[in-house]
C-alpha cells in the first residue's frame, strides 16, 4: 500500500508546521505517553519504565554539522560541512578538530557530509566520509577511507573516485550495511537525465567492499550501482528484523518540477526508482513508486530505525530530519507490511534545520541542526547536536 500526503493530510499530520512556534526548546511526547509525571521510587527491583522524554543539549556553537557517529559509548565524531572532523568526548565538544580537509568545496550544499565506522573498527581504527571537492573536470564526490590515531584522523586511501557532484544534489551519505557493504549515496548532480543513466554514478545509491572493489552480487556485473533514478538521497538505513533496506530522497524544487514529493523507498537491489521520468503520485511501469511522499517538502535529510527500548515509546519507529520542513519526524510502520504507514507526526518543530539522526549506545537519539547553512535562521548557540532522553 503507497501512502501519499496530501496538503490536506499534512494539516492533520504536521500541525506543528502550521503554527507559530513556541520562543523555547520544547519537549512534545506522544498523547499516551505523559512527560510531567514524577518517577515515584520502586520498591521491586524492576527497572522503572520512562513516562516520557526531553530533549537536552549535547553541543553548541558547531558550523552546519552534517553526518553524527559514535566509536564508543563516551566518543562521538561529527562532520562539519565546512571541512572539519570535531569530537565530543564524555560529552565535552574537543575546541581542536581532529582533521581539517584542505580539497573541500563547500559550496550550496556541498563540502564534508557522510561519515561511517567501519565495521571492524575495534580492530583497525578506520573511518570513511564522502566529499565535495573541485578538480580538474569540475566538481566531484569522493569518498576515502580515514585512521583514526585518537588525538588526530589521518588520511589512509581513497576508496571511490570521481563521483558526478555539482554543488546541490549531491547526495554523500555513507552507511555500512548488515551484509558488511559500504552504501554511497550520489545526486543528480543537477543533470536529471544521469539518474536514468547506468553508465553514469549520478543519480545512484551505490554498493562497494570497503576498499572500494565492487561485490561480485552487485545487480550490474562490474558496476557499483546498486539502485538507480534517484534525484538526491540522502538518509538510508535498515529495518532491524527483515534487513529491508530504507532511503529518503528530496524530491523536486520547482525548477525541475513541482515542489514537494519528497520520497521514503524501500530499495531492492537493480530497482529503478523514476526520476527524472516521474514524482509525486505519478506511476510509470518498471519504476518503483516511494511507500509514501511528502507535498509540501519536508527536504529529509536522514534517517535512523529506532532499535533500544530505552526510549520505549519510539521502539521501532523510523526518524529522518527535516530541513525545510524544519523538525524531526517519527514515521510509524505497520509489524505486518513494511509498506503501511501508520502515522506521521512532527515530534520537535522549534529548533529549525534538522539534518542528521542516529541512535547512541546510550539508547538516546541524538539529532543535529543546520541552521548555518545558508537557508536557516541561526539562534543562540546554534549550530546544536540534541538528543532525546527519557523522564521518569
Amino acid at each position: 500500500m503507497k501512502t501519499k500526503i496530501s496538503n490536506l493530510a499534512l494539516l492533520f499530520f504536521f500541525s506543528a508546521c502550521t503554527t507559530a512556534a513556541p520562543p523555547a526548546l520544547t519537549t512534545q511526547a506522544l498523547q499516551e505517553v505523559p512527560t510531567q509525571t514524577p518517577f515515584q521510587e520502586s520498591t521491586s527491583a524492576v527497572q522503572p519504565v520512562p513516562t516520557g522524554w526531553k530533549v537536552e543539549s549535547v553541543a553548541e556553537g558547531l558550523t552546519v554539522p552534517w553526518s553524527i557517529v559514535f566509536t564508543s559509548a563516551d566518543r562521538i565524531l561529527m562532520t562539519e560541512r565546512g571541512g572539519m572532523i570535531r569530537e565530543i568526548v564524555s560529552g565535552v565538544l574537543n575546541p581542536e578538530p581532529l582533521m581539517i580537509f584542505d580539497d573541500i568545496s563547500p559550496k550550496g550544499e556541498s563540502g564534508l557530509m557522510g561519515l561511517a565506522v567501519d565495521p571492524q573498527y575495534t580492530e583497525n581504527q578506520y573511518l570513511y566520509t564522502c566529499y565535495t571537492y573541485t578538480g580538474s573536470n569540475g566538481t566531484a564526490n569522493r569518498v576515502v577511507r580515514l585512521k583514526d590515531e585518537g588525538d588526530s584522523v589521518v588520511l589512509d586511501t581513497v576508496v571511490l573516485d570521481p563521483l558526478p557532484s555539482a554543488n546541490n544534489h549531491a547526495g554523500c551519505r555513507i552507511r555500512f550495511g548488515p551484509d558488511g557493504k559500504l552504501y554511497v549515496t550520489n545526486g543528480d548532480a543537477l543533470d536529471p537525465s544521469s539518474a536514468q543513466d547506468l553508465n553514469s554514478l549520478a543519480g545512484k545509491i551505490l554498493r562497494i567492499n570497503p576498499d572500494g572493489s565492487i561485490p561480485e552480487d552487485n545487480p550490474f556485473r562490474g558496476s557499483p550501482v546498486w539502485s538507480y533514478g534517484h534525484r538526491n538521497p540522502q538518509g538510508l538505513d535498515w529495518q532491524p528484523g527483515s534487513g529491508q533496506m530504507f532511503s529518503t530522497e528530496h524530491g523536486p524544487s520547482g525548477f525541475d518540477g513541482p515542489g514537494g514529493g519528497d520520497e521514503i523507498n524501500m530499495i531492492q537491489a537493480g530497482g529503478n526508482y523514476g526520476w527524472p521520468l516521474v514524482s509525486h503520485d505519478e506511476k510509470l511501469e518498471g519504476t518503483i513508486a516511494p511507500i509514501i511522499q511528502f507535498t509540501p517538502a519536508e527536504a529529509p535529510a536522514s534517517l535512523s530505525f529506532y532499535t533500544s527500548d530505552v526510549l520505549p515509546m519510539f521502539t521501532g519507529s523510523l526518524f529522518f530530519g527535516a530541513l525545510r520542513g524544519e523538525g524531526l519526524v517519527r514515521v510509524v510502520l505497520s509489524d505486518s507490511d513494511p509498506k503501511e504507514i501508520i502515522s506521521v507526526e512532527k515530534i520537535i518543530s522549534d529548533i529549525g534545520r534538522v539534518r542528521d539522526v542516529v541512535q547512541g549506545p546510550d539508547g538516546f537519539i541524538y539529532f543535529s541542526t543546520s541552521n548555518r547553512d545558508g537557508r536557516g535562521s541561526a539562534r543562540e548557540g546554534d549550530d546544536h547536536i540534541y538528543r532525546i532522553a527519557p523522564t521518569y
